[in-house]
């Protein structure tokens, strides 16, 4: 990996972590969509996100394309 790569990786994991603390209903979205499952028992909870995957894995795809595209 070079500097360059690293250093965005790092920008965007704390642009990421200063959304979640500072603005949690940006991201209030994820788990909610209809799509993921989730199966709650007495004792377990099963939580099975595929819609809200499908969202995140699209968008990353978009992202990654506009800035690796030369």
């Amino acid at each position: 990996m070079t500097a360059k790569m690293i250093t965005v990786i790092g920008i965007v994991l704390v642009l990421i972590g200063l959304t979640m603390t500072y603005a949690p209903w940006l991201v209030n979205w994820f788990g909610r969509l209809p799509g993921d499952i989730r199966i709650q028992n007495e004792k377990s909870f099963v939580f099975i996100p595929i819609v809200s995957m499908l969202v995140v894995s699209i968008i990353l795809s978009i992202i990654l394309n506009l800035i690796f595209r030369k």
